[in-house]
Order: C-alpha cells, then structure tokens, then sequence
C-alpha cells in the first residue's frame, strides 16, 4: 500500500465512524422528539365549516399585488405542504413576493357531513371562499390555484362560473383522463370493487384505505425511505425533510361518502370529464368555457398523476393565453422540498406577476 493510500483510509475510517456514533446519539433524538411544526405561517381563519377552512395569510411585504390568489388543495391531504417550515413554505415565499394568499383547507368530514357530495365542494364551498375573498380584499378577481384533486374542483368550478370573477387559473399535477392513472383503475375496477357497499358500510372513505393506495403505488418506497433514514440519521438536514414529508405523506384525510361515490363513478369508472359529459348538480361541464389566462404545471416523474393522465387538459381548456410547464420531480416534490424551491416556485412567480397587476 503506498504511503499517499494509507491516509485517505484512515480519513474514511474517521468519517464512517464518526457518521456511526452520530447516528446512535441523534436516533435516540428521533425517536424521542416531537413531531416538527408544519404550516405555522401566520394567518387568519376566515370560514372554519364542517370540513372546510379559509385561511388569509398575512402579509410579508410592504407592497402586495392587486389580484388575491387562492390556493385550493386536495380533499385526500392536508394543506401544510403549501407551508411547511420556514424557507421551504410555497405560502412564505409568495406572500414575500408580494402576493394577497388565502387558502382553502380541508378537515376531515364529521359523520354528519358523510353525505357531501361533488355539488358542495363546486357549488357551495369555493363559491362561500371567493364570496368571502372578494369581502376582505374589495376586488373583484382573483387568481385560483388547484394541486391535484384540488386542480380538478377548481376547474370544475371555473368551467361553471366562466366568465366570472376569476381572472387566472393555474393548476399542479391534476387528472383529466382518469383510464392513465392505471393502478387506481385496477384496484376501483366495479367488477370487484363494490363502491355502494363500501359507502353504506362505513359512511365515508376511510384515511386508511386513501393511504394504503397511496402507499402501494410504490410499495417498496417506505421501506427503503426508512433505510435512507437509518443511514443519514448524522444528517440533520435529511432529518428535518424526512420527517416533514413522512408526516404529511401520513396524515391522509377521510372522504365523505357521498363524494367518494360520486368521484368513482363519475371519474374512475365513466371517465366522464375527459369525454365531456361530466355534470355537477345537473349542469354540465364544459372545459372550453374556461377562457381565463391558464397555467398547467405536470411533473415529470409523477407516480401518482401520470403525466399522461395530466397532459390532455391543457387542450381541453379554451384560453388562448395558455402554457404547460413540464418540470422534474414527483407529485409531491414538484411543489415542496429542494426542487420546488428552485423549480416550480420561480416559475410560478414569474407567471403571476404580469397577471396580478
């Protein structure tokens, strides 16, 4: 062994075992410490209903954008991904951008609530939302932003309210053509999926079926997350993300009976918004009614929307001021975490600003 290969051993050496007695001191740490603090931004709750929460985030700039923006989420997960800790908050940084940023949360359904359907969530509580936006703000538009299920509902709403108060609509990782997201329509498949018995058994979806769906996309994925984990506990940056993304991937939400009927039956088995014969209390959906300046974001290796269940509604929506933004990363690291920071985030500001005027 030559005299120059001795001390880079004896360096690794060091480090592995240095790394070694890290990870035994701050394992203990891990598992005694309380969970980390997620969507602590500050705000106002302006609606809290049953399962619905309006939050008006306040302001961190001196001068903020005339148009207000809504941030609607998924009603399968809890909106703190939009705001996780400080410096990785997609709330933090546009309201430091300048923008007015409400946000339309959800909670999970009480048993009185079992029987919502589609119909509440178009036609009752993002009409309540920009209603009350419209009251705090005193304009007259606004900007609606949608992630995942949440882009679904928005555009849903914003095909029935066209023209009207929305002046842009941006979308994240949202289903348009149900049939591509393939896993899901082998396991709601009504040949051995019986949704109705379902509904009348438990009155609602429960949290832990949503999550073990979720979860069996990549069945693998936690398993080998937890070795990462093992493996960089003498990382406390890891640490932090790990614990972050593991508490938000975890905290699934019920889903009122009624609208997961309606969703299955409507979406997964008839695909029905992707035909065009999509309807919402009677009234039919046309997505080229949608006229609004509109930017459709699709992540690259998303395992839970497939780009190609994504990719057909930016042609399906009727503005001639459109764009479709492919960016890498997954359903979730589109829009939180490292990635979004540099990626998403810029991007969605620069968008925004000419449009917010």
């Amino acid at each position: 062994m030559s005299g120059s290969a001795a001390p880079d051993l004896v360096e690794q050496a060091r480090i592995a075992f240095d790394r070694a007695l890290q990870r035994n001191i701050k394992g203990l740490g891990y598992f005694t410490s309380p969970d980390p603090v997620l969507g602590a931004s500050a705000k106002d709750v302006l609606i809290q209903r049953g399962t619905m929460n309006l939050y008006h985030y306040r302001a961190q700039s001196d001068e903020v954008y005339r148009v207000p923006l809504l941030l609607v989420m998924a009603t399968t997960n809890r909106g703190y991904i939009f705001d996780m800790v400080p410096g990785q908050s997609l709330v933090e940084f546009l309201c430091k951008r300048g923008y007015d940023v409400f946000m339309l949360d959800w909670s999970p359904p009480r048993p009185d609530e079992y029987g919502l359907s589609l119909e509440d969530y178009v036609l009752d509580f993002i009409p309540a939302a920009v209603e009350r936006i419209a009251q705090e703000t005193g304009e007259p538009d606004f900007t609606l932003v949608g992630y995942c299920f949440g882009g679904v509902l928005a555009a849903l709403w914003a095909a029935l309210h066209s023209p009207g108060p929305m002046k842009n609509l941006v979308t994240f990782t949202t289903p348009v053509d149900f049939t591509a997201m393939e896993m899901f329509q082998a396991w709601s498949d009504k040949r051995f999926f019986d949704v109705d018995r379902l509904v009348e058994t438990f009155g609602c979806c429960p949290a832990e079926m949503l999550y073990t769906s979720f979860d069996l996309l990549r069945p693998a994925q936690r398993v080998a997350g937890q070795i990462r984990l093992l493996d960089n506990l003498w990382n406390d940056e890891f640490v932090k993300s790990y614990r972050m993304f593991d508490r938000w991937t975890s905290d699934m939400l019920p889903l009122a009976g009624e609208y997961f009927r309606q969703t299955t039956k409507a979406l997964m088995w008839e695909n029905r918004l992707m035909h065009g014969a999509m309807t919402v209390g009677g009234r039919p959906v046309d997505l080229s009614a949608i006229t609004a300046p509109f930017l459709h974001v699709v992540a690259e290796h998303d395992h839970i929307v497939p780009r190609a269940a994504s990719a057909p509604l930016i042609d399906k929506v009727g503005s001639t001021d459109k764009e479709e933004v492919v960016l890498k990363g997954g359903h979730v690291s589109l829009v939180a975490g490292g990635n979004a920071v540099k990626r998403l985030w810029p991007r969605l500001d620069s968008w925004l600003q000419e449009r917010s005027l």
